[in-house]
């Protein structure tokens, strides 16, 4: 098993900045992808940026130029930085995490910590 846990949320004002962190502990070998997720009041979860083991990264057209997600494999840990944030960024953030091998490709999800974008 592998567990995930965030922190790093609260309340910052807009265009205000914030630094989540995950740290990935248990089975953390085989983790290939690792990356951000959020989830607004009665939306969808949404992508918000990943990244590879070889730290390819991809964000979501909200993120891009704002958001960088970043990772230390040695740690098992992935951060996401925030700035610019909007009071569209409101939502828990889950961290996400994958491990792939040849006959098992399993996700993970942590439990989300709350970020308020509010003046």
């Amino acid at each position: 098993q592998l567990q995930l846990v965030e922190s790093g949320g609260g309340l910052v004002q807009p265009g205000g900045s914030l630094r989540l962190s995950c740290a990935a502990s248990g089975s953390t070998f085989s983790i290939t992808v690792m990356g951000w997720y959020r989830q607004a009041p009665e939306k969808e979860r949404e992508l918000v940026a990943t990244i590879t083991s070889g730290n390819t990264t991809t964000y979501a057209d909200s993120a891009k130029g704002r958001f960088t997600i970043s990772r230390d494999n040695a740690k098992n840990m992935v951060y996401l930085q925030m700035n610019s944030l909007k009071p569209e960024d409101t939502a828990v953030y889950h961290c996400h995490a994958r491990r792939s091998g040849r006959y098992y490709d399993i996700p993970y999800w942590g439990q989300g910590t709350q970020v308020t974008v509010s003046s």
